[in-house]
């Protein structure tokens, strides 16, 4: 077979399987032709501002050529780009609103100021990151102005005082959005998502069959590292990572419920074949069941979950 030959046939390939890896680029390698920090670029992704794809290849998800073309292209480019996705702690942001860090620490807690990200530092505190353009709307918006300058009104007073701290349960909000995103029409990775967010004890309640469990572990997402495996800074993270109010852990319980529901309808859990009991029904040696291709998997009610998770009794 000549080489021009080889070439048509690997081109006509290409075209049939859809996009290739070379229409794809790595994340490092996007990073740097968007100039942003890896930790931007991370931060960027799980915003939405870049559209990822999954490499067919099984190393984790590629950012198309054109998405790259379409964000340097964009007005303000690159300036617009990293004010998005600039993440300060409280003492900037306290500074970026002109309020005294207490304060900015009271409306966290409260709800009001919404983490995007969060890490655990060298003394085992958590530091929470919040969106610098975010801070900016919300001292703008004269809504707020009591707030931010004013006395904290008495019913908020007493929530302090009874300890509400609203930023795990914020974050996780957000954290599950972008799960969303990535899990895209898969209705068993969506299904995981919400899994993911909650104790292996209350998904093994929800989810009671053994194949289906072992199904939704495969596409559980990962978790970010905070330290190695079992320190106490990992602990830390996995404690915020993990639903703890009563009624954020029903809404995830019947959400997941339903997101497996709607899974099992669509695309059944593989598991093994049942050994036929009687030969006269068939003589014929029976097959594993083939798991059909999933389609399009409507959000649904999953989407409401958000609001509730970022807001609590409203």
């Amino acid at each position: 077979m000549s080489g021009n030959t080889v070439t048509r046939q690997t081109a006509l390939a290409a075209e049939r399987s859809g996009p290739t890896r070379a229409a794809a680029v790595a994340p490092s390698r996007a990073a740097r032709e968007l100039g942003l920090k890896r930790s931007e670029f991370d931060l960027a992704v799980r915003l939405g501002r870049i559209r990822t794809v999954p490499d067919d290849g099984g190393g984790g998800r590629r950012v198309p050529r054109d998405e790259i073309d379409r964000i340097r292209e964009a007005d303000g480019f690159p300036e617009g780009l990293r004010a998005a996705v600039r993440a300060v702690g409280t003492t900037e942001g306290a500074a970026l609103m002109d309020v005294t860090k207490a304060r900015f620490t009271r409306l966290a807690r409260l709800g009001l100021l919404v983490p995007v990200k969060f890490y655990v530092n060298r003394y085992r505190a958590v530091v929470w990151l919040y969106l610098a353009e975010e801070l900016r709307r919300f001292t703008a918006d004269e809504r707020n102005a009591a707030l931010i300058k004013g006395r904290t009104p008495a019913a908020l007073r007493d929530q302090l005082g009874e300890g509400v701290d609203l930023r795990p349960r914020n974050w996780r909000g957000r954290h599950l959005g972008f799960l969303l995103r990535q899990a895209a029409d898969d209705p068993w990775a969506r299904a995981a998502a919400v899994a993911s967010l909650l104790d292996a004890a209350e998904v093994s309640d929800v989810v009671t069959d053994p194949y289906e469990r072992s199904h939704l572990r495969r596409f559980r997402p990962a978790r970010s590292a905070h330290g190695s495996p079992g320190s106490p800074a990992a602990q830390l993270a996995e404690e915020i990572e993990t639903a703890a109010d009563q009624d954020e852990i029903d809404w995830l319980r019947s959400d997941l419920a339903d997101a497996v529901e709607a899974a099992r309808r669509q695309c059944p859990a593989p598991r093994p074949a049942p050994h036929a009991v009687r030969e006269s029904v068939s003589r014929e040696p029976r097959q594993a069941e083939s798991r059909k291709p999933c389609e399009a998997e409507r959000p649904g009610r999953l989407s409401g979950l958000l609001g509730l998770l970022w807001r609590r009794g409203s």
